[in-house]
């Protein structure tokens, strides 16, 4: 008999003992909770998804309600458990959702039952671990004997939570220790048992996954990897891979919004009626922010990276780089036929553009090697995509794969871009067979008279760096030169003096003194981290408020001004001439896109 234990939901347990909640109604969707947790655990999705899903969460062998799986259990007993419940029910196929191992299970049931599933999400599952941690889970599973172990309960949270355990993650740490505490102890330790040894099970299966497959984890499980993730999604034909920036191993209880939000666009867009050879979901952000991060790249450099298929980061350098359209948002990059990562990336459903700056020019010649450990010289993390993203970069775009195209000695990738970022950090660039500098030269301003004053405007997240004097005035940091930190007439000096770290970038105004023509200001645009000088003079100002500031100089007030409109505009130039008069140069003159030459790999 069905038992009510909350609003909408109903307890219920089927012929075999089988314990499951029932909720809401629509297309039937099958929710398989991981080791040591219950049906329960899904409140939040069941809550999320009832109004517009018949939501069934299932007690997996052993956990919950439902009675012990087999001493020696195989993935096949908890998928036949779960086909078991769905006759039970009267549904016949359904979307399966599973959690770690319930994902491990989920895809037992679409691999060896394809006619009972829609579409699979796999949440932070495992695939072929590595060597280490393979031992180190099997160890924990030859240690289990059934009997309770409070000290591993709180090895379990801490490894899944961080100790101590964050504030914003405590509650979802109660909850997750309530489920462990309540478990079943034999029936734990030999699902676990289980858990640690079918990591591999489906490696060799996955290319027959027939349905649209979600592999979804958190940037910080290092136990479900995004690697694992972006591995199985490269090898189902319909797969794709999600990696959600900063979540750990038990993000559906941490963050259900987010992680709902992600399931449900899913299911929304992979129903019976798609016939898309991949799993769609809507992507949508603002085209502006998106052209701005476009125009980071200045005939620059590239390194463009994916994940292999034994989840091994893989990546090369090019220049052949370019936008292709705002709507959807499109980029393409060519890679070389014979390029020895042309067969990972000509079949990879997903890849990352890094746009490089100055900095990364060693970056650079490395992945234009044929070096077998490129990925050591640098720093970098997952992507959404579970792309490599580099460190440093300028500019990143996470894409999938939208098409390949062939152009004789090349093949054009076109990636629809997922996720992208920008800063205002220098670009690397690359012209006629050499790398070159389009901002800065330092050393020609260390050799510049020394009375020509340099300035800078210095930006940190939409606000510019001042110093207010006693009077109530406000100054950009200027010098003497661009000098050393330890000439305090000069604009390092000023700047260090203040414990101020600050990045120059783009040459901005240069104009000649009035009164005294011989006298050269020269400003650029820069970055600046923000300050920790308890020194009140420092002030970090809206560049919406720059115009109400009570700025002495005429000629840096007139700057100022043409800076603020520039920065609406998002369309910079350089002023040359004097402080009375002269003419703003832009940086480059509009062209039209060409996308017909493929550029060079370098």
């Amino acid at each position: 008999m069905a038992e009510l234990t909350a609003p909408g939901w109903h307890r219920g347990t089927a012929p075999d003992g089988t314990g499951f909640i029932r909720a809401g109604s629509g297309a039937p969707v099958l929710l398989i909770h991981g080791v040591g947790m219950n049906a329960a655990v899904w409140g939040p999705q069941i809550e999320l998804m009832k109004d517009r899903w018949d939501v069934i969460a299932i007690d997996m062998l052993g956990h919950g309600r439902s009675p012990l799986p087999p001493e020696d259990a195989s993935l096949a007993d908890y998928a036949g458990q779960a086909i078991r419940l769905l006759d039970h029910l009267g549904l016949g196929a359904v979307s399966i959702v599973g959690h770690s191992m319930g994902a491990l299970v989920g895809q037992e049931i679409a691999l060896d039952a394809p006619e009972r599933v829609r579409s699979i999400v796999s949440l932070n599952a495992v695939f072929r671990r590595p060597a280490a941690l393979a031992q180190a889970v099997r160890e924990r599973a030859a240690e289990l004997n059934g009997a309770k172990n409070p000290s591993g309960t709180d090895a379990t949270i801490a490894r899944w939570f961080g100790n101590p355990v964050p504030d914003s993650l405590a509650e979802a740490a109660r909850t997750t220790r309530a489920a462990l505490q309540s478990v079943n102890r034999e029936g734990y330790a030999r699902t676990y048992r289980l858990f640690a040894h079918a990591d591999a099970a489906h490696g060799d299966r996955l290319s027959g996954l027939a349905v649209p497959a979600l592999f979804m984890t958190g940037s910080q499980d290092r136990n479900s990897s995004p690697a694992m993730s972006a591995a199985m999604a490269r090898l189902a034909p319909r797969g794709r891979c999600v990696v959600l920036e900063g979540e750990r191993h038990m993000m559906a209880i941490a963050s259900p919004d987010a992680v709902t939000r992600r399931i449900v666009d899913f299911l929304e867009s992979n129903d019976s009626t798609s016939t898309s050879g991949r799993p769609a979901m809507n992507t949508a952000f603002d085209a502006g922010e998106f052209r701005r991060a476009l125009g980071s790249f200045l005939t620059g450099v590239t390194i463009v990276t994916a994940i292999g298929p034994e989840g091994e980061p893989r990546g090369f350098t090019a220049n052949s780089f370019t936008s292709v359209s705002l709507d959807p948002p499109l980029v393409l990059v060519c890679i070389a036929k014979k390029a020895l990562g042309y067969p990972v990336f000509s079949t990879s459903k997903c890849f990352a553009i890094n746009v490089l700056s100055e900095e990364q020019r060693a970056a650079s010649g490395v992945f234009a090697s044929k070096s077998q450990d490129k990925f050591s010289a640098v720093e970098w993390r997952f992507g959404p995509t579970g792309s490599p993203l580099l460190g440093g970069s300028v500019a990143t775009f996470d894409c999938d794969m939208e098409q390949l195209v062939d152009a004789g000695d090349h093949s054009i990738l076109i990636g629809r871009v997922r996720e992208f970022s920008h800063n205002s950090s220098q670009p690397l660039g690359y012209c006629r067979g050499a790398y070159v500098s389009p901002g800065l030269s330092q050393e020609a301003l260390a050799a510049a008279p020394p009375d020509m004053e340099v300035g800078a405007i210095l930006e940190d997240e939409g606000r510019v760096l001042f110093f207010e004097t006693v009077d109530g005035f406000f100054e950009l940091p200027a010098g003497r030169g661009l000098g050393t930190s330890g000439d305090t007439r000069s604009l390092n000096g000023r700047l260090a003096a203040q414990a101020i770290e600050a990045h120059l970038g783009f040459l901005f105004a240069v104009w000649d003194d009035a009164a005294s023509p011989s006298r050269t200001h020269v400003y650029y645009r820069g970055t600046v981290d923000t300050p920790h000088s308890s020194n009140g003079q420092v002030q970090l100002v809206d560049i919406d408020r720059i115009a109400g500031l009570n700025i002495a100089d005429a000629a840096v007030r007139s700057m100022l001004a043409r800076y603020v409109r520039e920065c609406r505009e998002d369309a910079f130039g350089v002023y040359v001439g004097n402080e009375v008069e002269g003419e703003v140069r832009p940086l480059a003159k509009p062209a039209p896109m060409n996308t017909s030459n493929p550029g060079e790999q370098i």
